[in-house]
């Protein structure tokens, strides 16, 4: 089973970012983790990241016939990017949406997601232990 991991703009700069919500762990240790724990599963995760909105959507669209699961932290574009979703909807990937933070208790603008709707679900406000959630719910879906 092969699993993509994409993060969207911002992400780089976990470790510094508002540490209070995000937490103090860098993109790359949060990833070290996945990666083991995912290994300790039998999965194989590969990683993206990218501030820019037409990456993210050329490397959603290059995982169709390569990937099995997709676990997406669109950050920001979250809120904004039709793009993304079409992309979602385009490659027929089985995907879980990711949010270190609890969207739905910060500002409203926060509360509305443009891509959660074409994914298989969403796991929010549980920190970096989200990802090893959304590899333990793409892992059942994909048995």
């Amino acid at each position: 089973m092969r699993i993509l991991v994409v993060n969207g703009p911002n992400l780089n700069m976990l470790g510094t970012r508002e540490p209070e919500k995000y937490g103090s762990k860098t993109l790359a240790q949060i990833n070290d983790e996945i990666k083991q724990f995912a290994f300790e599963k039998g999965i194989e995760v590969e990683f993206f990241q990218s501030n820019i909105e037409g990456e993210i959507v050329d490397k959603i669209q290059s995982a169709k016939g390569t990937f099995d699961g997709l676990i997406l932290n669109p950050a920001a574009y979250t809120h904004t990017s039709v793009a993304i979703r079409d992309a979602l909807l385009a490659v027929q990937i089985p995907t879980i949406e990711v949010h270190l933070s609890n969207v739905y208790s910060r500002e409203d603008f926060r509360q509305t997601t443009y891509t959660a709707g074409v994914c298989l679900g969403q796991i929010a406000g549980m920190g970096d232990y989200g990802y090893k959630l959304a590899i333990l719910a793409l892992a059942e879906k994909l048995k």
